[in-house]
C-alpha cells in the first residue's frame, strides 16, 4: 500500500487545479531550458512574470491576477476585497494583527486564549518588552474557552483579544461570535486565527463580527507562502515591514504572485466541496474514533464541537512521539501535535491548558484527514495501530 497521509492540519497537497492556475505566473521564460515538473516544455506556460507594481503590460497582468485572487479570498470569508491584506502566511498575518494593532496604541493589555498557536502567543509575549501585559484566557477540559475567565480578562480592559476559530490540535471550535459580543462591549478589538477553520467549516468574517482574521493557503490545498489578514476598515495597523508600500502600505514587498494566485484558486474551490467535507469528513472521523476507543484510546475534546477532520488522542502507557515514528514506518503519516512546535518534546501546551495529566498528554497523537482519505485507509490505519501498540506493550513487558 502507498504511504497514507493523515496530517492535513500541518499542510495539504496543492490541488491540481490550483497548480495549473499558478503555472503561468512562475516566470519561466520561453528561452529557458528548464522544464516544469511534469516534464513538458515551459514555453507558453510562464509568460506572466511581471512585477505587480510595474505599470507596463506585464505588470498590469500580474496586478489583475493579484486583485482577482483578492476577490476570491474575500468571497471565501465573507469580506470585502479591500479588507484583504496578503502576507507570506498565517504566521506573518498573526504577527501583523497583534503587533500592528499594538503599534498604534499606548502599552496596555492583550488577552489571548491559552490554546492559541505559537504565532499568536509569541508575538503577544514580545509586546511585554514594550510595556504590554499579556493575559491568557483559560479553557475547560474539552478545549472550549472559559467564558467566565474571558469576563475576568475583559475586566482588565484589554486593547485586543485574540481567540482562534478552531484549534489546530484538538479541532475544538470556539464560540467566537460570543467572544466578540462581550469584548466589544468593553471596547476591545477582537482578532481570530481562522487558519484551521477555513475550508473545513463555514467561515464568515462579517457574521463573526471580528475586527481581524487570519487565513492561509497551504491548509486548503493551496501553496505554502501565501496567507492573508482580513481587517475591518475601522482598524488601524502599524506595518511590520517598511518599504515600497505594497498592500496599501500594510505589507511592503514585491507580491508573491504565483502563491497569491494559487491562494485565490484554492479559496474558489471551497464552496463546491464544503458540504462534502462536513458530511464525509465527520463520518470518516467517527469511524476512526470508534476504532480508537475500541483500542483503549482517550480522544481529547470529544465533547466539544470540532472540525470534521481532526482527532487528537492518546493510548495510556504509549509515548506519542514513538508511536508517530513506528506508524510512519508502517506507512501512515500522523503527528504528535502541531507541526510548528514539533521540535519541542514538551507536553502540548493545549493539553496542559485543558488540564490533561502529563503522563497521558505525552501519548498524544493527531490524525487530520483530507479530501482524498477514505474508509479503507482508516481501517488499515487502525489495524496497524493495534499491531504496533501490541508490539510496543509486549516489548515494554519484556524489558520490565
Amino acid at each position: 500500500m502507498e504511504p497514507v497521509y493523515f496530517d492535513h492540519n500541518a499542510t495539504t497537497p496543492v490541488a491540481e487545479a490550483v497548480w495549473e492556475r499558478m503555472l503561468p505566473f512562475f516566470g519561466v521564460g520561453t528561452s529557458s531550458k528548464a522544464a516544469v515538473p511534469d516534464g513538458r516544455s515551459p514555453c507558453g506556460r510562464g509568460k506572466h512574470y511581471g512585477n505587480a507594481s510595474s505599470r507596463h503590460g506585464f505588470g498590469r497582468q500580474a496586478r489583475q491576477a493579484v486583485e482577482e485572487a483578492r476577490e476570491q479570498v474575500a468571497a471565501a470569508v465573507g469580506a470585502h476585497p479591500s479588507r484583504v491584506i496578503f502576507t507570506s502566511g498565517g504566521t506573518e498575518a498573526n504577527n501583523l494583527a497583534i503587533k500592528g494593532v499594538a503599534g498604534w496604541m499606548r502599552p496596555g493589555t492583550v488577552a489571548v486564549s491559552a490554546i492559541e498557536h505559537p504565532c499568536v502567543i509569541e508575538p503577544a509575549r514580545d509586546l511585554r518588552r514594550q510595556g504590554w501585559k499579556l493575559r491568557q484566557i483559560a479553557v475547560d477540559g474539552e478545549c472550549r474557552l472559559d467564558l467566565d475567565d474571558l469576563d475576568r480578562a475583559l475586566a482588565e480592559s484589554p486593547a485586543l483579544v485574540s481567540v482562534m476559530v478552531a484549534n489546530n490540535e484538538t479541532g475544538a471550535v470556539q464560540d467566537v461570535a460570543r467572544v466578540v459580543e462581550r469584548a466589544h462591549r468593553k471596547g476591545a478589538l477582537v482578532h481570530s486565527d481562522g487558519v484551521q477553520a477555513l475550508g473545513k467549516m463555514p467561515l464568515d468574517f462579517a457574521a463573526l463580527g471580528v475586527d481581524l482574521m487570519t487565513v492561509s493557503a497551504h491548509k486548503i490545498y493551496g501553496p505554502k507562502g501565501a496567507g492573508a489578514l482580513i481587517v475591518d476598515k475601522r482598524v488601524e495597523l502599524a506595518p511590520l515591514l517598511s518599504g515600497g508600500g505594497q498592500e496599501r502600505g500594510h505589507r511592503s514587498g514585491t507580491e508573491n504572485v504565483p502563491a497569491i494566485v494559487g491562494f485565490g484558486a484554492a479559496c474558489g474551490m471551497i464552496s463546491d466541496r464544503l458540504a462534502r467535507v462536513l458530511q464525509e469528513g465527520s463520518c470518516l472521523r467517527d469511524r476512526l474514533e470508534a476504532g480508537l476507543k475500541e483500542a483503549g484510546a482517550v480522544v481529547f475534546a470529544a465533547g466539544a464541537i470540532r472540525l470534521p477532520n481532526t482527532s487528537f488522542f492518546a493510548l495510556p502507557g504509549i509515548e506519542g512521539e514513538t508511536l508517530v515514528t513506528v506508524l510512519d514506518r508502517a506507512g501512515f503519516a500522523v503527528a504528535s501535535g502541531a507541526a510548528c512546535s514539533s521540535a519541542s518534546s514538551a507536553v502540548s501546551p493545549v493539553l496542559a491548558a485543558m488540564g490533561v495529566e502529563p503522563a497521558l498528554a505525552k501519548g498524544a497523537v493527531r490524525v487530520s484527514l483530507g479530501q482524498d482519505n477514505d474508509a479503507a485507509q482508516v481501517d488499515a490505519f487502525l489495524k496497524a495501530l493495534r499491531r504496533e501498540v501490541d508490539r510496543m506493550r509486549s516489548l515494554a513487558a519484556v524489558v520490565g
